[in-house]
């Protein structure tokens, strides 16, 4: 079987252009159901805790025993009673999931199994199915060169399929539009949340000048919640191939440029610069404290979460992850 093949069974299905076509519900129909038979069994069941440990919403507290976490201990009870006391902790039982779609015009691109946009509700149908169970809310805000479009957080398997289907029936941005990732961070943090899980879910392309400008609010948001940053992109974003003169369009922008790929110096750059550009992206989001999974639209996209889902629960446990 060769590369080709490979990729295009692990591909998302990709969504056709009319959303309102039969074809379009027949699309996400069948994602979803690829999700849930691949995916099923690997994170069933409630949260007795977002991040290991008791909980972390506040209790009541009680008189200290030996052998109780001194780091939990209520210093002001303590200096009220003469007593030593330590502040006991809630486990959230319900988990509220907020996921940011960014569907720029860099997202309408693909050359492999499908568009950057397909992976990106591929990525978000993953996130709904692993969270929404068990009570658990999730909302979404949409982003994508306009003005950003909240969907509350709520529970049930009702909402989860109609916030997909709102995503995934998003206008395109218009050229020239850019989803404000660092807004859009900002507005996940007003007004204050529990502790809860925020997915963004972008190709985080843009300008650098001293760093990304969303590296900065995604720390903000990173030190209340567990922030996991999945990063989408095309192996064409990565190199060059070889195939003589090629014109290219910025689909922010509308500018072409006109490249000879046949000069092995050019394309040789170009994979420097790119390379060069998703470290600069992996450093940003390593320094805010975001989690990062990157889902390459030639490559079995459902099986690269299955890995990660799985190194992080081996994290947790004190198991090595790769």
């Amino acid at each position: 079987m060769s590369r080709q093949d490979v990729s295009r069974q692990g591909a998302p299905p990709r969504l056709p252009r009319d959303p309102a076509g039969r074809e379009f519900d027949a699309a996400l129909a069948h994602l979803e159901l690829t999700v849930r038979v691949r995916l099923d069994g690997l994170l069933h069941g409630n949260y007795v805790g977002l991040l290991p440990g008791p909980g972390s919403e506040s209790g009541e507290s009680r008189q200290y025993d030996p052998g109780d976490d001194v780091r939990r201990m209520d210093w002001p009870v303590t200096a009220r009673t003469t007593v030593p006391h330590v502040r006991q902790t809630i486990a959230d039982r319900e988990l509220e999931t907020w996921v940011v779609m960014d569907l720029s015009p860099s997202l309408d691109f693909g050359t492999a199994g499908c568009e950057k946009r397909d992976l990106a509700v591929a990525a978000l149908a993953a996130v709904v199915y692993l969270t929404q169970r068990g009570g658990n809310r999730i909302g979404a805000l949409i982003i994508g060169g306009g003005e950003a479009v909240r969907v509350p957080a709520l529970p049930g398997r009702a909402h989860a399929q109609g916030l997909l289907r709102r995503v995934a029936r998003t206008p395109r941005a218009a050229t020239g539009q850019r989803g404000d990732l660092a807004a859009a961070a900002e507005l996940m943090r007003r007004p204050p949340r529990r502790r809860g899980l925020v997915v963004l879910v972008s190709d985080f392309l843009g300008e650098y000048v001293d760093g990304y400008d969303w590296e900065r609010p995604t720390r903000a948001l990173a030190a209340h919640h567990e922030v996991l940053a999945v990063e989408v992109v095309d192996p064409r974003e990565l190199s060059l191939p070889a195939v003589g003169m090629l014109t290219v369009v910025d689909p922010e922008t509308g500018q072409e440029v006109e490249v000879q790929t046949s000069d092995r110096r050019l394309r040789d750059r170009y994979a420097a610069a790119a390379a060069a550009q998703r470290a600069a992206i992996a450093g940003s989001l390593r320094r805010a404290g975001a989690a990062q999974l990157r889902l390459s639209t030639d490559g079995d996209w459902l099986l690269d979460i299955v890995r990660f889902v799985a190194a992080r629960r081996r994290g947790v446990s004190g198991g090595a992850a790769r």
